[in-house]
């Protein structure tokens, strides 16, 4: 069943799951959030539906508690019913019809905000981003909308896989600024997509080839605008467990100023003659 994980103001929620593929695969997830130092509340959210081997992120914006709603809206939604669809189908689904199923709940959780935000208005104007990974033995089906990245940490190499959807990388793409110059820059937060700020969105949706020993990091601004890549990876190899690693993540963000909530999905691809017993959700 899917399994929600959110973080109060200045706790850290953290939740360890392993799941067995039929493809001698399992997969170790592991989450945390965190408000930061500088937000009153978190508007991010994570969620794991460990029997689907799904893995579902958000940030959300708005104002008061908007963020909250739209983050909370899409990682509910999106972990419910797109783990029962893949639960239900099980192997007998192509990596089209996941794709598939992929769009249709993204496409249901974008109307479900968009109409929440238009009928209330003290939600006006919300929305959020989104990262949706589901593992199906030796692929990755990664999606994502805004600007919630998702890296593949192998071999000691960290390699971002999703693009953000934002101005900044408008703006490198079109040989307006470097890397360098964006990463001073002052419209991180500029998305040019997000779920529930229009009736229509689009979720990019690409495979990826995993491998025994992979690890996948799915993660907020909040973390990605406080550490850069090589930070990023240091920290990685200085753990060999995804939860340690998780939650160094967050309080390495923290200490660089912690200045955005930050969520964090890290998930172990281990041979399954690996795996071991389930853990269930603590709160720390």
């Amino acid at each position: 069943m899917p399994s929600r994980v959110e973080g109060d103001a200045g706790t850290i929620v953290c939740v360890n799951m392993d799941r067995t593929s039929t493809a001698h695969l399992s997969y170790e997830f592991q989450a945390v959030t965190d408000r930061g130092r500088v937000r009153a509340n978190n508007e991010d959210s994570v969620a794991i539906a460990e029997d689907a081997a799904l893995a579902v992120l958000a940030d959300g914006m708005g104002g008061y508690n908007a963020g909250e709603v739209a983050s909370g809206m899409a990682t509910a939604f999106i972990s419910s019913e797109l783990g029962r669809w893949l639960v239900e189908a099980s192997g007998e689904v192509s990596d089209h019809d996941v794709r598939r199923a992929m769009d249709v709940c993204v496409d249901n959780a974008n109307r479900a905000i968009f109409n929440a935000a238009n009928a209330n208005p003290q939600y006006a104007g919300m929305g959020t981003t989104l990262v949706v990974a589901v593992l199906r033995g030796t692929q990755l089906l990664l999606g994502h909308v805004g600007d919630s990245r998702a890296y593949r940490w192998r071999e000691g190499q960290l390699v971002q896989l999703t693009r953000d959807h934002s101005l900044l990388q408008e703006q490198i793409d079109a040989g307006l600024l470097s890397p360098e110059q964006a990463a001073m820059s002052l419209n991180k937060n500029l998305v040019t997509r997000a779920v529930g700020v229009e009736d229509i969105v689009l979720l990019e949706v690409h495979n990826h080839a995993l491998a025994a020993d992979d690890w996948i990091l799915m993660c907020s601004d909040g973390l990605s605008d406080m550490l850069d890549d090589a930070r990023i990876a240091e920290v990685l190899a200085g753990h060999e467990q995804v939860a340690d690693a998780a939650q160094a993540l967050v309080e390495a963000a923290n200490e660089a100023g912690g200045r955005d909530n930050i969520a964090v999905i890290l998930v172990a691809v281990r041979a399954a003659s690996s795996a071991g017993r389930a853990w269930w959700p603590f709160r720390r």
